[in-house]
């Protein structure tokens, strides 16, 4: 499918993105400064809290146990947990749809409960305040996988914090310490379809400048999740995010701090912009299972996964691909209500394939919005979303809304009734309630306790 526009906005975007090399540049000099400023007027590094009384366990989690500020190896291990359990019934989607090269494939229904995802970290610090660690189980039984999970770092101060490990690729709203703190059941649509996934790295974080917030990573690819390392490609993926909160923070302090809703109902007026790229060189992992390429989660707009033969070629398989991301996202809180909005650019280009390819490079984008407000103060939210991708091989929407139930005093625990109608989903995922071609409507049920 040709857009008449597409070439030219390419070639646009393309000089957009060239001149904001300089301005990336300029952006990781001023945080710098920031950091060495803020160390040499004499920033000292957080102190311990004092030891933890039975009644003050709960702080933002569990703390198990923290000694006392004077102690000789200060040392803390706090526990939170992350239980997503999820009704999902798509039965009235169609039992097949047709890629853009006249392919007619099956389309996945589900009727089924799952622990979509459940999730324990252990984390604080130890030796020194500033040296932080976590460990992670993460499992789900929606894609019978299990996960487990680490990252050390050192934080030296508000403007910089050095981490690595296991953690999200910072190219989207959604993986910057949302979860599972969403406007709707989960990641809409587009959301899943343009976003990279998750594997191990090394990042800097920050607010180096009140209210504005960075997040800078080097890791191994899009999603390297239980990939073995010699099956890791030797290219390493770049992406970044920067968001600004100019009227204060955007939410409460703690877990929830980036949380979609405005659930603590606030009258003062909050603002949120904010801004990702990512790149990275992605390989179909080549290995003796070639039929096999769910290593990655790249697809193109009809719903096929981009590394398996004949995605834009019969009996061509692309072995190699260039993947670039460019999001935009924007929101803004006031006494209950919330509407957050992002818009994707995704180009997929330098193909190596074992054969010729109809196109030298694919475009496609997309946004997505969710509005809320809580009827009932900090209990009973009311919400719409929607969601929509135009694409090289086909375009792809959904729309629909729910409700969400804090039935305790508390942001941590809810009960969410949702209902959606797809229009030929083009991505497919277990954590999600979306399959390639799904086309109907599809009720969900979920409970989510996130302490």
């Amino acid at each position: 499918m040709e857009r008449p526009d597409g070439h030219c906005f390419f070639v646009k975007a393309r000089q957009v993105m060239g001149h904001t090399r300089g301005l990336a540049i300029a952006v990781v000099v001023l945080i710098l400064a920031a950091v060495f400023a803020s160390t040499a007027f004499g920033q000292s590094p957080p102190a311990p809290s004092p030891q933890t009384t039975t009644t003050e366990r709960y702080q933002d989690g569990i703390v198990i146990w923290e000694t006392p500020a004077d102690a000789a190896v200060p040392f803390q291990l706090k526990f939170n947990i992350n239980t997503q359990l999820r009704y999902l019934n798509t039965l009235s989607s169609d039992e097949e749809f047709t890629d853009h090269l006249g392919v007619v494939r099956d389309v996945h229904t589900r009727n089924d409960i799952t622990v979509n995802r459940a999730m324990f970290i252990l984390g604080g610090y130890i030796f020194d305040p500033r040296l932080r660690y976590s460990f992670t189980v993460w499992t789900s039984a929606g894609a019978a996988s299990i996960v487990v999970a680490s990252n050390i770092g050192w934080r030296f101060n508000k403007a910089l914090t050095l981490m690595a490990g296991y953690t999200g690729v910072p190219g989207s709203r959604s993986l910057v310490n949302t979860f599972p703190f969403f406007g709707a059941i989960d990641r809409s649509m587009a959301d899943n379809f343009f976003r990279p996934g998750f594997t191990q790295g090394a990042w800097a974080s920050g607010e180096p400048v009140t209210g504005l917030n960075y997040l800078m990573f080097v890791g191994n690819g899009l999603n390297t999740l239980n990939i073995s390392a010699t099956k890791i490609d030797t290219n390493l993926l770049l992406s970044g995010s920067v968001w600004w909160e100019p009227l204060g923070p955007y939410g409460e302090p703690g877990k929830a701090r980036n949380m979609y809703d405005d659930y603590f109902s606030s009258k003062k007026t909050r603002i949120r912009l904010g801004t990702a790229f990512t790149r990275s060189r992605e390989d179909r992992f080549s290995n003796l299972d070639q039929s096999s390429p769910e290593n990655t989660s790249l697809y193109n707009s009809d719903g096929v996964l981009t590394f398996s033969t004949g995605a834009f070629a019969p009996g061509v398989t692309v072995d190699r691909a260039m993947y670039k991301m460019w999001a935009i996202d924007g929101g803004v809180k006031w006494n209950g209500l919330a509407i957050n909005a992002q818009y994707f650019m995704r180009w997929l280009d330098n193909f190596e394939a074992d054969g010729p390819l109809p196109m030298p490079s694919t475009y496609d984008h997309g946004a997505e919005l969710t509005a809320g407000h809580f009827v009932i103060p900090k209990e009973l939210v009311l919400y719409g979303r929607a969601s929509m991708v135009f694409g090289q091989f086909g375009d792809a929407h959904e729309y629909g809304g729910g409700a969400r139930w804090y039935f305790l005093p508390t942001e941590r625990l809810w009960l969410n009734a949702e209902v959606i109608r797809v229009h030929k989903a083009p991505y497919s995922g277990a954590f999600t309630p979306y399959t390639s071609g799904l086309n109907g409507w599809v009720p969900m049920l979920q409970t989510v306790l996130a302490f």
